[in-house]
């Protein structure tokens, strides 16, 4: 028997609670068994676990888009006990059951190496948001060296800076040399994004209402996870030839911008996936974040709650009351 999170659907509504279940219980449409360390609670889970968008597709499901842990037993080539792993995405905790668990079985297809650097904690500090993170700063880096940008030439604009994607952008933007601005709705949290590297830290309601379709130019890139009118306004402040890396939607799915700061000034937008990234990106990535992230940082963002938590996390972190990451220890 193991313990796992559980969401189902019964007639009187939606359900997640804590349950033991039986190994036998996994889904069979896995070839690895993994015994889970480490998992997270990121913004999607908390829809998952809360139930507040239709994130679960099938019911019963164990919630949780990515872990850390070892393997236990592979029926997949690349794959052996003891084989130190992790995985983010792939549909895992919406379509497939994922990593809110001590047991998971998944296709050992989606599961990465964990690189030698890394502890389990360390990897699920960082997990879904962190290498969402470093997917953009690699998408903005690229662009830039293209484009003959250097580091230090202008300011970069992060947003929603005091969750897991910003918390994590700020630190390795500014470790490249960056000027980082970071834009929050707490204000009480301007000493820890300074202590992430943030040079300035502005109000997220600078960005937040709707704005016009060209702006004083300011930003040479974004990153941004909140969507919406910010990424508008973020959009049409960026200078001539700067780049956007869009990956997220806090404050809501819809873009209300005008094609004006593309064709009159040129400048790009990244959309950013982190679900169904090509194996190749991911371990790139991964291997990126475990020589650069400077461990000290990665520690002040980290809380650590363990398996029942991760039911009221949830809803704190929809409500934008979570500051950083959230390590889940699901061990015991």
């Amino acid at each position: 028997m193991f313990d796992a999170l559980l969401i189902t659907k019964p007639e009187s509504g939606y359900r997640c609670e804590l349950a033991q279940l039986d190994e036998a219980q996994l889904p069979a449409s896995g070839d690895v068994t993994v015994r889970v360390d480490y998992s997270t609670v990121n913004y999607k889970d908390g829809l998952a676990i809360t139930g507040k968008s239709p994130v679960v597709r099938s019911f019963p499901m164990v919630p949780g888009i990515d872990f850390a842990g070892s393997v236990t037993h592979s029926d997949h080539p690349d794959w052996k006990p003891g084989d130190r792993v992790l995985l983010n995405g792939f549909g895992v905790g919406e379509v497939h059951w994922g990593g809110l668990s001590q047991l998971a079985r998944v296709k050992g297809d989606w599961l990465v190496a964990l690189p030698d650097s890394l502890s389990e904690r360390d990897a699920m500090a960082l997990g879904t948001a962190g290498y969402t993170a470093m997917l953009c700063v690699q998408a903005l880096q690229k662009h830039w060296a293209e484009a003959g940008v250097a580091a230090g030439s202008g300011e970069v604009l992060v947003t929603g800076a005091g969750g897991g994607v910003g918390s994590v952008a700020i630190s390795l933007l500014a470790g490249l040399g960056h000027t980082v601005v970071a834009s929050t709705g707490r204000p009480q949290e301007e000493t820890y994004l300074r202590s992430l590297g943030a040079a300035a830290v502005i109000d997220r309601n600078e960005l937040g209402a709707p704005g016009k379709p060209l702006q004083k130019e300011r930003w040479i890139g974004v990153v941004d996870s909140v969507g919406s009118h910010t990424l508008a306004n973020a959009c049409a402040s960026t200078r001539y030839g700067g780049a956007v890396a869009a990956c997220g939607l806090a404050q809501g799915m819809d873009l209300p911008a005008s094609v004006a700061p593309f064709i009159l000034r040129g400048i790009t937008l990244y959309g950013i996936d982190s679900v169904m990234a090509p194996m190749a990106k991911r371990e790139a990535a991964w291997g990126e974040l475990a020589r650069t992230l400077d461990r000290a940082q990665l520690a002040a963002m980290i809380t650590e709650i363990g398996l029942a938590d991760a039911i009221p996390a949830a809803s704190q972190i929809l409500a934008g009351q979570v500051r950083g990451r959230l390590v889940v220890n699901v061990k015991g």
